[in-house]
């Protein structure tokens, strides 16, 4: 049996999804099924269910907001929410999937992308409290994949692809920051590593998942926007501040996944096959 956390979630949906295709059975929750902040109705779930794989995707992902108004949810969540996750299915014997961020990196690096055994450091309170939420799972099971992904978008939630969509349509110019980079990662990919390390018993541990390739947030406005009229611009960080500070530079090492012979397609080839299933 599979339980997935934060099922009706950006990442959780394309999952079930994907699970159906494959005909695969699983019981989805969201916070309303299961509050993973409740230590006792967590381990009561998860020990009468007794699930052999838990996806672990209900995260809290308000990256401004855990600066300040939402830092106690984002702590309860993510850490204590994840310890708890962690606790029940080690009793109950299951393996877990953890997804973590690029944001337990402070972006700094200068030679080469980030290794899966790279010094973390975050600089956010979200990034803070997804790396403690992979010491957690580190400190408590055996039995783990810890899965960092980064620039998140799909067909199932509030992502970059769709802010850039909606202010191009009220909009003549965009700017956007130049001096991030990192790599984007749809949902589909990430899903089907989920589902793949699960199905070819890959070695425990941490593993980087994103698309092939790497850009600029404003490179990737510019081809999301290339058929429209709109003009993108390029900014600074420091023109367009935010309360979270974002790592500059987030590209991770994807080799440790190619190697077990999943094959990731690029950032640019999973764009156009997302804008071709939107406009479906």
């Amino acid at each position: 049996m599979i339980l997935i956390t934060g099922g009706h979630g950006q990442l959780g949906t394309e999952l079930r999804n994907l699970l159906d295709e494959k005909k695969i059975e699983y019981v989805s929750t969201d916070a309303d099924q299961l509050d993973i902040t409740d230590k006792e109705a967590t381990n009561k779930f998860i020990a009468d269910m007794k699930p052999e794989i838990i996806y672990h995707c209900a995260a809290y992902t308000a990256v401004d907001k855990a600066e300040d108004e939402g830092k106690e949810l984002d702590e309860k969540i993510n850490v204590e929410g994840t310890r708890n996750v962690a606790e029940a299915a080690k009793a109950a014997g299951s393996t877990l999937i953890y997804i973590s961020t690029d944001y337990v990196f402070d972006g700094k690096k200068k030679d080469g992308m980030y290794q899966v055994d790279d010094a973390t450091n975050p600089l956010s309170e979200y990034g803070r409290t997804k790396l403690l939420g992979e010491k957690a799972v580190q400190e408590i099971m055996d039995n783990y994949y810890i899965i960092r992904t980064s620039w998140v978008f799909g067909i199932y939630g509030h992502n970059f692809i769709y802010t850039m969509q909606k202010l191009a349509k009220t909009h003549d110019r965009l700017t956007v920051v130049n001096d991030q980079f990192g790599r984007p990662t749809w949902t589909r990919t990430l899903a089907e590593f989920m589902t793949f390390v699960i199905e070819e018993k890959a070695p425990f541990g941490v593993y980087h998942l994103s698309n092939e390739n790497s850009c600029s947030w404003y490179e990737f406005a510019k081809e999301i926007l290339k058929d429209t009229d709109v003009e993108v611009a390029p900014v600074t960080s420091e023109e367009y501040p935010q309360k979270a500070t974002r790592p500059q530079y987030s590209i991770m090492d994807l080799s440790k996944a190619k190697e077990l012979g999943f094959e990731i397609p690029t950032w640019q080839e999973a764009l156009a096959s997302f804008l071709e299933l939107e406009a479906k």
